[in-house]
């Protein structure tokens, strides 16, 4: 790849990832810019199914691919909150946790009910992040990271999304509903993921 000037069209609808991503390029020195999907008229249906972040993640990056022009590249995210207690769940159901027509609030509540009396000792847990690239030419290319934490007593702070104001990340005492987003693009899955992809292309520019 010979020029670091990138469009990365990402495979969302989700605003809070197209925000949160757009905020993290603003922190690079590398010429980058992301687009939501909208801007190709939508981000076409995807059934999550294949029961992993990185196949998910694949899924959507290539129906997304298929209506870009060529020369785009197409970048999706697949992400989740993994519960010790919980074997692992919500996992890569973590968006739909309370049902498929759900909405972060009621996934939530659900994760709130169930982890209710479980001892603090038990309450482990981890944000994955998987963020897969598609070159034109269908290069695949996948930046996978991890936020280890625990699981508050209660859901407590209104920043972020999803189920960021049930989990305090490791070395903080505070959920990340409760942290300032400075912060938590330091130590998120996202940023963790997206300082993976950045790396990725400085080595590439240095080639």
């Amino acid at each position: 790849m010979n020029s670091m000037s990138m469009k990365l069209y990402l495979a969302s609808g989700n605003p809070h990832k197209i925000r949160e991503l757009q905020e993290l390029v603003k922190n690079t020195d590398l010429d980058f810019e992301v687009l939501s999907a909208a801007e190709v008229g939508g981000m076409p249906p995807v059934v999550e199914d294949t029961g992993t972040f990185v196949g998910n993640a694949r899924k959507k990056a290539v129906a997304l691919k298929a209506l870009l022009a060529s020369g785009a590249w197409s970048m999706a995210d697949d992400s989740g909150i993994c519960v010790d207690a919980l074997g692992g769940a919500p996992g890569v159901e973590s968006a739909y946790y309370a049902g498929k027509e759900s909405d972060d609030q009621a996934n939530l509540a659900k994760l709130v009910r169930c982890m209710r009396g479980v001892p603090r000792e038990q309450r482990g847990a981890h944000y994955v992040c998987v963020l897969i690239l598609l070159s034109p030419d269908n290069q695949e290319y996948v930046f996978e990271a991890k936020c280890e934490g625990t699981l508050a007593d209660e859901s407590q702070g209104s920043e972020g999304f999803g189920y960021d104001p049930f989990f305090i990340p490791s070395g903080y005492n505070q959920t990340l509903g409760m942290l300032s987003a400075e912060i938590k693009q330091k130590l998120s899955h996202r940023a963790k993921a997206w300082a993976e992809l950045v790396a990725w292309s400085r080595k590439q520019r240095l080639s």
